[in-house]
């Protein structure tokens, strides 16, 4: 999807305090073993905060960086992987009610982990629908210290972290803009979060904890012993690389462009097997050196990298920032931003004035 017309004109984050892999290990919560095969050094645990009060925290930060006023905003989309709060209750709710107000349309969003790029893509053409729209606000936050959830050990190859992040969509020029969008889907993929665990009743309804590690090594024993799951696989990476290369040529670039990427915060080696075998892009351009220390945050990983990347100076004007996004399902999504200017919020870079 081009989006040549939609800016970013804020952008807003909440990272609780982080505990580290060490202290993990002699805990007896992460297993040594995985120290060194992943590389992972701390992840950001928020404790009792719940998760839509990080969100608002977040969405707060992104509306006054924008210069919006919360009355400008047409739109809410609240994405998160993870409960929120009590069940059947919604919580865009609660962000509508202490920052946006009733006057926008507000849902939420289950995509899993790249629920931010539906909701860029719906929130683009909510926007254009009509000549009158001018913003929207999508948030995105999960705090996964619940008794369900081990996250420490319910993830392949990465530790789930607890944060909050925003982002203001804009039809009037910001200090960025969303230059492309793109998502794609391999259905034959979605046993792939659920595995052998059955449709009914829910797990949650039983207190079966979460475990998409498990799920997912299973899935993958199955297909290397053979038959249509070996096929799957080389399905899913046929189709990241496709709506990689789609995103950069409706954003008129190329991966030899693009300044810095960010993905899932997962290990070194997914970071470094996605950059450099499968895209040509040195793993030095990606963000992992600042996942690492916070953990795998459910569908805000993108958002944190940006402003991380963009209030340290590492991004600026004429860069192109490279996002993307597995989802169950499963859903494949990526993005280009490019930054137009720097934003007051954030520190001069290296060599300018």
């Amino acid at each position: 999807m081009e989006t040549a017309d939609m800016y970013i004109s804020g952008v807003g984050s909440y990272l609780p305090g982080t505990v580290d892999v060490a202290h993990a290990v002699a805990a007896g919560w992460y297993p040594a073993e995985e120290v060194e095969l992943h590389g992972l050094a701390s992840v950001a645990v928020a404790g009792d905060l719940p998760a839509p009060e990080m969100a608002l925290r977040a969405a707060r930060s992104a509306v006054a960086r924008s210069g919006r006023s919360p009355t400008d905003l047409d739109l809410l989309l609240y994405t998160s992987t993870w409960h929120q709060g009590p069940e059947g209750w919604p919580p865009q709710a609660y962000v509508q009610r202490h920052l946006v107000g009733d006057g926008v349309l507000s849902t939420q969003i289950k995509q899993g982990c790249n629920g931010m790029f539906a909701a860029l893509e719906l929130a683009a053409s909510y926007l254009r629908a009509d000549p009158g729209r001018q913003a929207a606000l999508l948030v995105a936050a999960d705090n996964y210290g619940t008794p369900l959830a081990d996250r420490w050990r319910m993830l392949p190859g990465a530790v789930a972290g607890d944060a909050g992040s925003a982002v203001v969509l804009d039809t009037e020029p910001g200090f960025a803009r969303l230059a492309s969008v793109c998502s794609v889907s391999v259905s034959q993929a979605e046993e792939m979060h659920r595995c052998a665990e059955p449709l009914f009743p829910p797990g949650v309804t039983e207190g079966r904890t979460v475990d998409f590690a498990a799920h997912n090594d299973t899935f993958r024993r199955r297909a290397v012993a053979g038959g249509e799951g070996t096929m799957v696989l080389v399905t899913l990476d046929e189709r990241m690389v496709e709506v990689i290369d789609r995103a950069l040529s409706e954003a008129g670039v190329k991966a030899s462009d693009v300044t810095r990427m960010t993905c899932m915060n997962t290990s070194q080696e997914i970071a470094d097997q996605i950059c450099e075998h499968r895209l040509g892009i040195p793993a030095s351009r990606s963000a992992w050196e600042f996942g690492r220390t916070i953990g795998h945050c459910g569908a805000s990983d993108q958002l944190l990298a940006l402003e991380h990347l963009v209030r340290g100076g590492d991004l600026g004007p004429g860069d192109h920032l490279l996002m993307f996004a597995y989802g169950p399902g499963v859903t494949i999504s990526a993005a280009v931003v490019e930054i137009l200017e720097s934003p007051a919020w954030s520190r001069t870079r290296r060599g300018d004035a």
